[in-house]
């Protein structure tokens, strides 16, 4: 499976500060938003990873994340001139995703949870239409919603419905499986021009080939896309770190976990950190996993 994160728009919803940064660089506590929509796909075992921003902050990016190698992962990156909608991620990475699956994920995203990353892993697997990720709300009309029956079966989404059906919000992550980019191709633009994402999951249900994973109690969701959200993102990940003493989204520290680096890779990238906080906790995770040798692939939640 290839990744996505789409991390364009121009953020107006936090203007004035977005006029000069994306809004998916700005930190939510003690790292850039990115990092939380980034550590959803490695969690899920993908190491190559697409960012698809604006021709003018996809320099800053590249500057951030580099080629990922020295995470083992890949990163690649691409132009989204305008916001199009959702959905045109799919088409600009078409290449990227080539004969595989593929997940998308919005880059201003927050996923955290107990046996996240086993979860999120199971469901990556032999995709077949679309897998969608529920999340109960107490304002579904803010939200694409899933209605779904007794046996968790999807049987209807509605984009901000006035009388929601249910309250499981659709969350800004997808799984979809290799044909979604013809899919995407035969949507009709909404009358604002943008090609819709739920458009593109109305397809598949009609199919009968979209699932709705409910993300239950002890999980978190939550977008960055206002000041107060960021705040409260930010307010959720402080706590969190402070009480566990573990870092959310840590990238080091997921790739040494998945494997894809070893304990002396993750602990040289601690030291180009060392004055911070976060960079001391890389190199201590590392020291604690022990020599390569000793190193066995697991998942963090």
């Amino acid at each position: 499976m290839k990744g996505i994160v789409l991390a364009g728009g121009s953020g107006t919803r936090l203007y004035p500060t977005t006029l000069a940064v994306s809004k998916q660089l700005m930190p939510v506590y003690d790292k850039p938003t990115v990092y939380y929509p980034i550590s959803v796909l490695m969690l899920s075992g993908i190491t190559d990873i697409l960012i698809i921003s604006s021709p003018a902050d996809l320099p800053q990016f590249r500057r951030l994340l580099g080629d990922g190698s020295e995470l083992g992962v890949s990163f690649s990156y691409a132009e989204q001139e305008q916001p199009k909608g959702l959905a045109e991620a799919l088409l600009i990475g078409a290449d990227h995703i080539g004969d595989d699956s593929v997940a998308l994920v919005l880059g201003d995203n927050l996923f955290h949870g107990p046996g996240l990353s086993p979860l999120l892993q199971k469901n990556a697997r032999d995709v077949d239409g679309c897998v969608l990720f529920g999340y109960q709300v107490s304002d579904p009309e803010r939200y694409g919603v899933g209605e779904v029956d007794e046996q968790g079966r999807l049987l209807s989404i509605e984009e901000k419905p006035a009388l929601p059906r249910s309250n499981r919000a659709i969350t800004g992550l997808y799984f979809y499986s290799n044909d979604v980019v013809d899919v995407a191709k035969n949507i009709k633009p909404s009358p604002r021009g943008e090609l819709e994402i739920t458009d593109v999951n109305l397809a598949y249900l009609a199919e009968g080939r979209a699932r709705l994973v409910d993300l239950r109690r002890g999980y978190t969701w939550l977008d960055t896309g206002t000041p107060q959200a960021l705040l409260a993102a930010s307010q959720f990940v402080g706590i969190m770190e402070s009480r566990q003493r573990v870092r959310i989204a840590c990238l080091e520290e997921i790739s040494l976990r998945m494997g894809f680096i070893d304990a002396d890779a993750c602990h040289r990238l601690g030291e180009r950190l060392a004055t911070s906080e976060y960079g001391r906790y890389v190199m201590e995770v590392a020291r604690a996993w022990g020599p390569p040798s000793a190193a066995v692939a697991g998942a963090v939640s």
